[in-house]
Formats: C-alpha cells, sequence, structure tokens
C-alpha cells in the first residue's frame, strides 16, 4: 500500500505543476488531458489546482458552447462533454453559464442515423454522438456525452437514454466494446479494451436486462495485466469500479507501474482512476 501512495502523491504533484497539459509532454494543452487532469485533482482533495485547469477550460469554450480539442480550434466538438464533466466536479455553480451552454451544444450536436444495412450488426437507426459533427455515432464520443448530460442533471434526457441505448447495442456477443461496431460483412470485430472501460464509467447504474452488460465487466477483467497500457489500463479500471466490481488483487501496482514512465496526460488518467470516477 506504500507504495501507492507514494506514486500517487509524486503523479498529482506533477499534474498540479501544469494543470492544463497537451497530449504530449511539453505539447500544447489540450481539452481532453485538461480535463482529466482537473478530474484527478479534485478527485483527489487537490481543489485549488482543478479550478486552474477548468478555468482553461472556461476560456477555451466557443461562444456556441463548444470546446474544441485545443484552444481557438473550433471543430470537431466532441471534448466538450468532458469539459462539462470537469466543470461540474470542480464547481458546478462557478463554471454554471459554461456548463449550460455546452450542454445546449451537445444536444444540438449529435451523430447521424443511417438506415439498416444486414452488413452491420448494430442499430445503426441509433443516435448517440460522433468524433466528427454530421457523422455516424461511435462509442467513445457517445459514453463521453452521457457522462456529461448526467453530471450536468439531464440523466434522463432523452438524448441521454438513447446514447445508453447506443452503447448497449454496441456490446459484442462475448462482452466488451470496440470503437463503434459489432459485425461488419459478417465479421465481429474484436473488443478493445479503452473503449469498453469508457463505456462502462457511463453505463454506471444501468441495468440492461440481460447478461451483456455482466458479459462486458467479466471480459474486461479478464484482459488487463501488467502489460496493458496506461490508457486502457486507466479506463479500465474507472470502469470496473465505477460498476462495483473488484478489481483484480494487483491492480494498485499495475497503476503505479504505469505511472512510472507517463506523459502528463496518462498519469492523470493514471491517478484519476487510483481515486474512482468523481461524479
Amino acid at each position: 500500500m506504500e507504495m501507492v501512495v507514494d506514486w500517487l502523491s509524486e503523479a498529482l504533484e506533477a499534474v498540479a505543476q501544469q494543470p492544463a497539459i497537451g497530449y504530449l509532454a511539453g505539447g500544447a494543452p489540450a481539452t481532453e488531458p485538461t480535463s482529466i487532469a482537473a478530474l484527478a485533482l479534485t478527485a483527489n482533495g487537490r481543489q485549488a489546482d482543478a479550478t486552474k485547469g477548468a478555468e482553461w477550460l472556461a476560456q477555451a469554450q466557443l461562444e456556441s458552447g463548444l470546446v474544441g480539442v485545443r484552444s481557438g480550434e473550433t471543430a470537431p466538438g466532441w471534448p466538450t462533454s468532458l469539459a462539462v464533466v470537469a466543470w461540474t466536479a470542480v464547481d458546478k455553480q462557478r463554471f454554471g453559464k459554461h456548463i449550460d451552454r455546452a450542454v445546449a451544444w451537445l444536444l444540438s450536436h449529435r451523430g447521424k442515423a443511417i438506415a439498416r444495412s444486414k452488413d452491420f450488426g448494430h442499430d445503426t437507426e441509433l443516435v448517440g454522438w460522433a468524433y466528427a459533427e454530421q457523422t455516424h455515432s461511435w462509442v467513445e464520443p457517445t459514453a463521453f456525452a452521457v457522462l456529461a448530460l448526467k453530471a450536468a442533471g439531464q440523466a434522463n434526457d432523452p438524448a441521454a437514454r438513447e446514447g445508453i441505448k447506443v452503447l448497449l447495442d454496441r456490446q459484442l456477443p462475448g462482452g466488451g466494446l470496440n470503437y463503434g461496431n459489432t459485425m461488419v460483412l459478417g465479421q465481429f470485430l474484436r473488443s478493445h479494451v479503452q473503449p469498453t472501460g469508457i463505456a462502462l464509467v457511463a453505463l454506471a447504474g444501468v441495468n440492461d436486462g440481460s447478461d451483456r452488460l455482466a458479459k462486458t465487466i467479466a471480459w474486461l477483467k479478464r484482459s488487463i495485466g501488467p502489460e496493458t497500457t496506461a490508457l486502457s489500463l486507466g479506463w479500465a479500471i474507472l470502469g470496473l469500479k465505477a460498476q462495483g466490481t473488484e478489481l483484480p488483487p494487483n491492480a494498485d501496482q499495475w497503476l503505479g507501474a504505469a505511472a512510472a514512465k507517463a506523459s502528463p496526460h496518462k498519469l492523470a488518467l493514471l491517478a484519476l482512476a487510483a481515486k474512482g470516477w468523481p461524479i
């Protein structure tokens, strides 16, 4: 346990030094890693440091409500969801106007349905959210948008409920999800750890009325180990914790080992995973 405390304390100190961070060490600040850093800091009681990151997100928001990948970028807008989650976790009242504008943008910029086809195994008529506006819905942006609406108190909005249906529908028969498809041209695709973990965070508290979710949780639990990459490991641990699942016995050691060679973005995610999703 002492090793876990040591790496986590060092990780939080490193993230707090630059709460607005990019994908790469020394890179330009970006919305996704800065949102994750703010969540990690606030989840671990570093409120003042978390607020600095949340303020950067507020300054990056456009008048439309969109928060781009980096400050000044007008598209795509999928990171807007993570900004909403960060603002809500850090100080919902202080950032209320930013949250409202962002949620309005999310609700008016959902994915695009396409006609059902025997070539695809998932329900293409269900609408979630996309990486790029006016394109088909994918797992990660849909999960992030569902989390944003939940955080903003709009979990019962029809769009949020349909987003949950998208995530449930995209589960593969043996458990897990990939980035968006299930079967293409008669061939089932492989599940991936990262989108599965993200989806399970968004599906916390959801009962799909079948054994599919249980299969997904079991698949994720047996699919991680000491060699799992930092981003996949962080999201997997967050997903399992959100589902109330007992973690593998060595999960803490895996997080600490991954942190030893992680960039600031990955370090923030690992620190968040050690604590659990804060909302």
